[in-house]
């Protein structure tokens, strides 16, 4: 599958960012935030895009996405089975 958007010129121009960048850039805010929603790992949002997993979580952090996202339970089972 494919997904196609048209993205006017004077928008690349007002990002001050070149075709090729902003494209990256749009894929990995998608990644980041279909794995921020939990539909996604974060291996199948770097695969998805072209990355190694690694990568892709270090970029998170720029669109405010947190590595881990536990609630108080799941922390607490987490610790206990440690």
């Amino acid at each position: 599958m494919q997904i196609v958007v048209n993205v006017p010129r004077h928008y690349l121009d007002a990002m001050h960012q070149a075709p090729e960048d902003f494209v990256q850039e749009a894929k990995l805010a998608m990644a980041a935030k279909l794995f921020e929603m939990k539909r996604l790992s974060s291996g199948m949002a770097a695969q998805l895009i072209g990355l190694d997993r690694v990568t892709f979580l270090a970029q998170l952090q720029r669109f405010g996405v947190p590595l881990i996202d536990l609630d108080e339970d799941e922390l607490a089972g987490d610790i206990h089975n440690a």
